[in-house]
């Protein structure tokens, strides 16, 4: 790129149209004087920011669609005027600045507009440190708030077990309804209310712990405020550590040590499971385990089920259920693929079970006194641990989960300088692993962790190479085959709830040829975690799931079968594999979770006997599909076409088939992803039949 002091030190030409500048035969653009190459960008904000521009912005992510609301990317584009550089597509020629003197006051205007109606409890607030909207006041010179607030403040919706979302602090960028939509395709929040009155939140003043919710967090992620954040439970932790009576003991989830040190400026993927440990310890825990242990366990458990129902040609594909977003995600829209998920509990929920059969004859302390605390990337984990099916005499097996932001605040508290903790060992047995469950944190390695156990075990000898790198990678659906001997075994390996929707679909119709399914709910798998240190960087991802690879590496031991202390664990608490006991502590069950029929409100109601009811589902996930404009429309087509003593006009608030919204039934028809022509047409057939002519 151009510097100022030589504005064209490279190569340029014009093209037969001389208003169109080109780089070595690449269309440029000037921006801020400077001639920047068109490289297939979708707007000037990308652009700008490979120019080593940043435009502020809210509303913007890259992996989301473009909204253009918070009006802070503006630019200029000679000829145009002032644009949103997040809507504007490059072109050949255009002459663009980015910080004009009218510019930057509009965008101090918006920010005061934003400050004007946002709570003003900065120093409380969970994103105090790393708030967008504090950055960007300050970036952009905003010192004092001119306008009165227009919005009435709102209650804090605290009813889920792993999200807390403070309306009240939305500065309505719309970055939480996108992702929950379009990366996670649930749709369990949008926009409600008009004008001042507009908030985002669940249907019907509803909580999160009433809808479809799958509690992935990462609309928390996305948040740049803190409107939406993972719900604390940092006070109930220092409780337990200064409780002289309880023994407290942690578990470290694989993906927790390649994050960690980027609270303290540590670079991503930097593997801190020593000073993770000598943290833990100084915090006061009295004995630092790894979750990779019961990753281990899961290997062998999950592998073992593949393999016989492999042979017995039971139902497949079976999907993984080590992520408890996605196996709610299941619950809630697949119930009839439930018996394909394998019966494995997670990780964080097998070591649960196996401490509280274990550590309390180990560690010589009554059952009762024993506190189990994870530490993980994940808020959907916080969901888990409280689900009563992971309880033992009445208590749950994980007491706390500490997401990886909140153990940095804890040694933040504490007054712990990380980087300068000399690295501890994990405590055993239960602390011993190996590299197959270190690699469960990214997405792709509960997989290949299998394939490294069945592949063996279906040879029945040492596989000659430890890696699968066919199923490693970033995109959201993988595919990949590989041949046993006979054998032929072809997976499937998908992050994002969304992608995963389109899989399961997939199975449904018949048209999956997969064996195994890998599916997890946050983007990159675990190490894209919404408990993670928030980064809006794809390459942190990336790296994070590099340094889980390394980590791998430097361990003697790659495969589950390989763990001694595992082998150990079986031989003297959990009998054989997929036995009993180990099938009591290491295996689940699930439910359908749909929602059942009930609740309607008769919006138009006809005075004629066999009158005919359009049945319109208003449930979350149909109204974010438009329901209401729906609803709205057939209730105007009755009233203009006379139908009224001949129709019922019902809101209803499920169908148990939230996954196809709209959905609408008309008469004896039940109709998916309706829309207002094939209502009409359906409505008209159901009328000819009963003999109702329409006027």
């Amino acid at each position: 790129m151009p510097d100022t002091a030589n504005p064209n030190p490279v190569n340029t030409k014009m093209t037969n149209d001389a208003r169109t500048p080109v780089m070595d035969d690449v269309p440029t653009l000037t921006i801020d004087r400077k001639q920047a190459p068109i490289e297939g960008e979708r707007n000037l904000l990308e652009l700008a920011r490979k120019a080593g521009i940043d435009i502020p912005t809210f509303c913007y992510h890259s992996a989301l669609s473009i909204y253009g609301a918070c009006r802070l990317c503006l630019v200029e584009v000679e000829g145009r005027g002032i644009v949103t550089s997040c809507s504007t597509a490059p072109e050949p020629g255009m002459v663009v600045r980015t910080h004009t003197d009218e510019i930057r006051r509009m965008r101090r205007i918006a920010v005061e507009l934003i400050l004007a109606d946002h709570e003003q409890a900065c120093p409380t607030c969970p994103k105090s440190a790393s708030c967008e909207l504090q950055k960007l006041a300050r970036r952009l010179g905003v010192t004092d708030i001119r306008f009165k607030p227009t919005r009435q403040p709102l209650p804090i919706d605290d009813s889920s077990p792993s999200l807390v979302r403070d309306p009240n602090k939305c500065v309505l960028c719309g970055d939480c309804v996108r992702a929950c939509s379009e990366i996670q395709g649930v749709g369990a929040i949008d926009f409600l209310g008009r004008g001042a009155a507009t908030h985002v939140g669940p249907a019907f003043g509803k909580g999160l712990a009433d809808v479809e919710c799958v509690n992935c967090g990462l609309c928390a992620a996305v948040c740049p405020t803190g409107a939406l954040s993972p719900k604390p439970e940092i006070d109930a932790v220092w409780r337990a550590l200064h409780n002289p009576d309880t023994v407290v003991v942690a578990q470290i989830a694989p993906a927790v040590r390649v994050a960690i040190g980027e609270a303290f400026g540590m670079g991503p993927g930097s593997v801190e499971t020593g000073r993770l440990v000598a943290a833990l310890k100084a915090l006061g825990f009295d004995q630092v385990y790894d979750t990779s242990f019961a990753a281990d366990l899961t290997v062998i458990e999950e592998a073992n089920e593949f393999i016989e129902r492999k042979k017995e040609g039971a139902r497949l594909p079976q999907f993984t259920s080590c992520c408890p977003a996605w196996v709610k995600f299941a619950e809630q829209f697949f119930p009839n693929l439930l018996p394909n998920l394998s019966s494995c509990r997670s990780p964080q929920q097998m070591f649960g079970s196996v401490a509280r059969a274990t550590l309390p004859e180990q560690l010589g302390v009554d059952p009762e006194n024993l506190v189990v605390v994870s530490i993980m990337p994940c808020t959907a984990k916080k969901y888990e641990a409280r689900l009563p099916k992971f309880e033992t005499d009445g208590r749950s097996d994980v007491d706390h989960v500490l997401t990886t932001q909140e153990l940095g605040l804890m040694i933040e508290e504490a007054g712990l300088r990380f980087a300068q903790l000399e690295p501890e060992s994990l405590d055993m047995p239960l602390g011993f692993k190996t590299g197959a469950g270190v690699i469960f944190g990214a997405s792709g390695g509960v997989t290949e962790a299998v394939l490294r156990y069945a592949v063996e075990k279906l040879q029945n000898r040492k596989i000659d190479s430890f890696e699968f790198h066919d199923v490693r990678g970033t995109s959201g659906i993988r595919e990949a085959t590989v041949t046993v001997g006979q054998t032929r075994l072809k997976l499937a390996v998908v992050h994002g709830l969304a992608n995963a929707r389109t899989v399961a679909e997939k199975v449904l119709r018949g048209e999956s040829e997969y064996d195994l399914i890998e599916v997890m709910a946050c983007p990159g798998g675990c190490i894209g975690g919404a408990g993670q240190p928030i980064t809006h960087d794809a390459e942190a991802h990336i790296q994070r799931a590099k340094g889980l690879y390394r980590a791998d590496k430097m361990l003697q031991l790659h495969c589950a079968q390989e763990n001694h202390f595992v082998t150990e664990c079986y031989d003297q608490h959990l009998g054989p594999v997929g036995g009993h006991r180990a099938h009591e502590l290491l295996h689940t069950c699930y439910q359908s979770r749909r929602r059942i029929r009930g609740e309607s409100l008769v919006v138009l109601g006809g005075e004629q006997a066999g009158k005919i009811r359009i049945s319109v589902c208003v449930g979350t996930s149909c109204l974010v599909r438009g329901a209401q404009t729906l609803l709205r429309q057939l209730i105007d087509h009755v009233h203009t076409s006379g139908l009224e003593d001949a129709v019922d006009v019902v809101a209803t608030f499920c169908f148990e088939q939230c996954d196809r919204g709209p959905t609408v039934s008309i008469g004896s028809r039940v109709l998916n992803r309706c829309t207002f022509p094939q209502a009409c047409e359906a409505l008209q057939e159901e009328l000819a039949a009963v003999g109702v002519a329409k006027e």
